[in-house]
């Protein structure tokens, strides 16, 4: 099984590295955010079933499920398994408007990670 990060959620990566490293003057938060954000996505690579579904009316988002980052709990990797591709469509903080957010994902624009 193969991740693809999509670009979407490689910026939601890159704003929270900034917001460690910047905002909180915080820079072993920055690199562990990264690192638990990778430790995550490849733990959900060995079992993609394992989060928790996620029901939405974005009829592209069909199948979506949920994880959280390692660590940093509060923040949730939003991925879906297709064969043998897992997409990482979204990693926001659980207390944003998540389904607001994710009523805006479509396409397929995406990387290989």
């Amino acid at each position: 099984m193969k991740a693809v990060i999509r670009p979407r959620a490689q910026d939601d990566i890159l704003r929270q590295f900034r917001w460690y490293l910047v905002e909180q003057d915080a820079p072993d938060a920055a690199f562990r955010f990264v690192e638990a954000v990778e430790a995550s996505v490849e733990q959900l690579l060995r079992m993609p079933n394992m989060g928790a579904p996620k029901k939405l009316r974005n009829p592209a988002l069909k199948g979506l499920r949920l994880w959280p980052v390692k660590d940093f709990d509060e923040f949730l990797i939003f991925y879906l398994v297709a064969g043998d591709t897992l997409r990482v469509i979204r990693i926001l903080h659980g207390k944003r408007d998540v389904d607001r957010i994710l009523k805006k994902e479509s396409g397929d624009d995406d990387k290989v990670h």
